[in-house]
C-alpha cells in the first residue's frame, strides 16, 4: 500500500480529494485499464491515526488513502457536541477489498456516503447538493424569523397567559374542595364568611347565577359549628403596619382585643421618647414622606428585601418621626444643640454677686434659682440654659428617668384595663373578680402610688420652700419606696431638716397599702381554683341527675331541664362535665399566672427604664458628634480655608448623622419599643393564639407564586 498524507501541511490538503484530471499514464499493449473502486467518508480526527495502520495491515497495503482536516466543528447528532472530523476517501480493487474496507470503516464508526465514479455525475451531485443547502438555508432562516415573530408577539402576553393559568388553577384547586349533593348537580362548600360582607356575597352569588345561565340558585346559610373562627381584621395601607407587628407576635384568637389600634399612638410615642432630636426626627419624616408621596409609584415593583421592609413600614416611620419632633422639642434638642425661642426663664442677678465671686469664677457661675429664676418656667420643653450647664446629665438624668416611669406605669395600667373587655366578651366572669380587679388593685397600690410621689416631689418641693419643702431636704423617692417595701422607717434628714418624710402619715399610709396589695396575692392564687373546682361539682351533679325515657329500642338520658346531656357546654375555662377538672392543675397554672404577674410588675416596671437610657445615650452620641466633628470646622480664623473645611466635615458629619444617629440608633429604639409593646404591654391581656382569616383572593395568590418562582 502507499501511504499519502494528504493534509495543509504537505501541499496537498488545497486539492481536490478527487482529482477530475485526464489520465496521461501509459498501458501496456493487450492490458485493460485497471478498474478501481472507492468509498468517502468522514471519521472522527482522533481515531484516524489507528484507522490508517488497520487499513494498512488488513489490506496488506492494497488501499490508497487520502484524507483532509475539515477546518469548522460538526455537532455531533448523537450526543449535540461540537467535533472534529477528517474527511477521508480510499481507493482499492475488487470487492473483497471493497467489503473489508466498508466493515474497518463501520469498526470505527466512520460515516461513508455515496459518490459517483464519473466526473459528469459528481458534478450533478453537487450541484444538487448545494441546491438542497441552499433551500435548507432558506427554509431555517424563513423558521427562525416566523419563530421570532412568534415569541416576540407571546412575550407581549405571556405575563398575562401565566395569570390565566393561575387564576384557573386556583379556581379549580377550591371547586375540588367543594362536595357534591345527593343529585349530583350541585356544589356544596364550607367556608368562613365576615358577616358584615354576607349581603354582598349574596349579590355575588345572584350575579354568578344570572351570568352562567344556570337555572338553580344559590342558597347561602349560616351554620353553627365549635370550631373556633379565623380572625379578620379590615385593615388599609396605613393599619396595615402596624398590624403586621402586632400578628408578629401572635395572630389574636377571635374577638379578642386587638392592640393594633391603640399601637399607631403608643408605638411612635413611645420611640419618640427615646429618639427624642427634632433634627434627626426631621429626617425621618422626609425620608417616610417620600415614600409615602411616591407609593403609587413604588406599589407593586419589586425591590430588595430592606426595601420592602422600609416601604411597608413607611406610615410608622412618618408617625415616629412627627412623634420625635413632638418630643425633641420638648428635650428642646435639634441636632444636640437647643433652641432658644421664648428667652430662657434664668438670668445672672450681678447685682447681688459680689465683684470677688465674679472674679473668681470668670467662666462659671453658679446660678441660684431663689435669686436667678423668674419662677415661671419655659412655656415649652427644656429651658435651654440646660444646653451649656455642667449639671446638665445629672438635672436631666432625674428628669428622664421619672417620666420613664410613669409612662411605664400607665402603659401597663392600660394594658391591664383592655383585659376586662376580653373577660365581658367572653363571660369569663371569675377572671374579673379573681384577676383584673387583684391585678388593678396590685398596679395602683404600690407602682401608681409611686408615680404620684414623683409629682408630689416635683410640685411640693422648690427653692422658695424653706426647710420644710426646700430642694435640699426632699427625701429620695427611691429609698421612700424601698422602705415602704421592707416596712422600715425613714431614715434621718439632715441637719437644719423639719421631716424625713415626703408629707405627714406617710409610714402609716404606705404600710396600709403594702399590706392591702399583699392581700391581692393570695386573692389571685387561690380563690380562682376553688370557685372552678365548686362549679364543675355542680354541673358534675346535674349531669348525674339524668331520667331514663324509653323511646323505642332505645334509651335516651335526659337531664332535668329536659334537654340532652351531650348537647350541654363547657363550663367555665373550658371545664365542663365533658371533660375531667383537675383542680391540681388548675392550681398550678395559677399559680405560675400569679408569680408571673407580681414579679413581671417589679421586672416590666424596671424595664421602662430603657426609655431613659436610650434616650441619654442618642443625646449624648449627637452631642459627641458635633463636638468632636462639626466643631472642628468652626475653629477656622480665615474665612477660605474655615469655609472648604466646614464643606468637607459637613459632609463626613452627615454621613455619620445619618448612618449612626438616624438607621442605627432608629432601629436599636424601634426593637425597644417593640419588645415594650410585645412584653410588658400585650403580656396583661393579649394571647395571640389564633389563625388568621385567608380570603379566597386572586391577588394573594399571584403574590405568593410569585415569590416562590424567585
Amino acid at each position: 500500500m502507499k501511504r499519502d498524507e494528504a493534509s495543509g501541511a504537505d501541499g496537498t490538503g488545497s486539492r481536490g480529494l478527487l482529482s477530475e484530471e485526464p489520465f496521461t499514464g501509459k498501458i501496456a499493449p493487450g492490458q485493460a485499464p485497471a478498474q478501481l473502486g472507492f468509498v468517502a467518508g468522514v471519521i472522527l480526527r482522533e481515531r484516524l491515526p489507528a484507522f490508517e495502520r488497520l487499513l494498512w495491515r488488513a489490506c496488506r497495503g492494497n488501499v490508497f488513502l487520502r484524507q483532509a482536516e475539515i477546518d469548522r466543528p460538526l455537532e455531533d447528532p448523537a450526543t449535540g457536541d461540537s467535533v472534529n472530523k477528517t474527511v477521508f476517501i480510499i481507493f482499492f480493487q475488487g470487492d473483497q477489498l471493497k467489503s473489508r474496507v466498508k466493515k474497518i470503516c463501520e469498526g470505527f464508526r466512520a460515516t461513508l456516503y455515496p459518490c459517483p465514479e464519473t466526473p459528469v455525475e459528481r458534478r450533478e451531485m453537487a450541484v444538487g447538493v448545494m441546491s438542497r443547502i441552499e433551500d435548507l438555508s432558506t427554509v431555517l432562516s424563513q423558521t427562525t424569523d416566523h419563530r421570532h415573530r412568534v415569541l416576540v408577539a407571546a412575550a407581549k402576553s405571556i405575563k398575562t397567559w401565566f395569570i390565566k393559568v393561575r387564576k384557573i388553577k386556583a379556581i379549580y384547586h377550591t371547586l375540588n374542595l367543594f362536595n357534591l349533593d345527593v343529585t349530583q348537580k350541585c356544589l356544596i362548600a364550607e367556608c368562613w364568611v365576615p358577616v358584615a360582607d354576607l349581603e354582598y356575597i349574596h349579590d355575588a352569588l345572584r350575579r354568578g347565577t344570572a351570568r352562567s345561565g344556570s337555572s338553580v340558585p344559590p342558597i347561602l346559610n349560616r351554620m353553627e359549628t365549635q370550631i373556633p373562627p379565623p380572625t379578620f381584621n379590615r385593615l388599609n395601607k396605613f393599619t396595615r403596619g402596624f398590624q403586621n407587628l402586632i400578628d408578629s407576635y401572635g395572630i389574636a384568637s377571635y374577638r379578642e382585643v386587638n392592640p393594633a389600634p391603640y399601637a399607631i399612638i403608643t408605638f411612635p410615642f413611645l420611640f419618640a421618647v427615646m429618639f427624642g432630636d427634632a433634627g434627626h426626627a426631621v429626617i425621618m419624616i422626609l425620608f417616610g414622606g417620600w415614600m409615602i408621596l411616591s407609593e403609587r409609584k413604588f406599589e407593586g415593583k419589586k425591590g430588595s428585601e430592606i426595601w420592602n421592609i422600609f416601604f411597608g413600614g413607611r406610615y410608622i416611620l412618618f408617625l415616629m418621626g412627627l412623634f420625635s419632633m413632638y418630643t425633641g422639642l420638648i428635650y428642646n434638642d435639634v441636632f444636640s444643640k437647643s433652641l432658644n425661642i421664648f428667652g430662657s426663664s434664668w438670668f445672672t442677678n450681678k447685682i447681688r454677686m459680689s465683684e470677688d465671686v465674679l472674679l473668681e469664677t470668670k467662666d462659671h457661675i453658679m446660678l441660684d434659682p431663689r435669686d436667678c429664676y423668674t419662677q415661671y418656667p419655659y412655656p415649652v420643653g427644656v429651658d435651654p440654659v440646660w444646653q451649656v450647664a455642667e449639671n446638665k446629665i445629672s438635672f436631666l438624668n432625674a428628669y428622664k428617668m421619672k417620666i420613664s416611669i410613669i409612662i411605664g406605669v400607665l402603659h401597663m395600667l392600660f394594658g391591664v384595663s383592655l383585659s376586662i373587655w376580653n373577660h365581658i366578651y367572653f363571660r369569663r366572669m371569675v377572671n374579673i373578680f379573681c384577676e383584673f380587679i387583684p391585678q388593678v388593685i396590685f398596679l395602683l397600690l404600690l407602682f401608681f402610688y409611686l408615680c404620684i410621689l414623683v409629682f408630689h416631689k416635683w410640685v411640693w418641693f422648690g427653692p422658695l420652700g424653706g426647710n420644710a419643702s426646700g430642694p435640699y431636704c426632699a427625701p429620695s423617692i427611691l429609698i421612700a419606696f424601698i422602705n415602704m417595701v421592707l416596712f422600715k422607717d425613714a431614715e434621718k434628714q439632715p441637719t437644719g431638716c423639719d421631716s424625713p418624710l415626703l408629707y405627714s402619715g406617710q409610714e402609716t399610709i404606705q404600710k396600709v397599702l403594702v399590706v392591702c396589695a399583699l392581700i391581692c396575692v393570695p386573692w389571685m392564687l387561690f380563690i380562682k381554683p376553688f370557685i372552678l373546682r365548686s362549679q364543675a361539682k355542680k354541673q358534675a351533679y346535674a349531669f348525674v341527675e339524668t331520667v331514663i325515657v324509653p323511646r323505642g329500642d332505645e334509651e335516651t338520658a335526659l337531664a332535668p331541664n329536659g334537654s340532652s346531656p351531650q348537647a350541654g357546654g363547657g363550663g367555665h375555662d373550658g371545664h365542663g362535665h365533658g371533660e375531667e377538672f383537675d383542680f391540681s392543675e388548675i392550681m398550678i397554672h395559677q399559680g405560675i399566672h400569679t408569680i408571673e404577674y407580681v414579679l413581671g410588675s417589679v421586672s416590666h416596671t424596671a424595664s421602662y427604664l430603657r426609655l431613659w437610657a436610650l434616650s441619654l445615650a442618642h443625646a449624648q452620641l449627637s452631642e459627641v458628634l458635633w463636638s468632636m466633628v462639626m466643631k472642628i470646622g468652626f475653629g477656622f480664623t480665615n474665612v477660605g480655608a474655615g469655609a472648604v473645611v466646614i464643606y468637607v466635615i459637613f459632609a463626613f458629619w452627615a454621613v455619620l448623622t445619618v448612618s449612626i444617629l438616624v438607621l442605627m440608633e432608629g432601629l436599636s429604639a424601634f426593637l425597644h419599643t417593640l419588645r415594650l409593646h410585645w412584653v410588658e404591654f400585650m403580656s396583661k391581656f393579649y394571647l395571640g393564639q389564633g389563625y388568621a382569616f385567608s380570603p379566597f383572593c386572586f391577588r394573594d395568590i399571584l403574590a405568593a407564586a410569585e415569590g416562590a418562582d424567585e
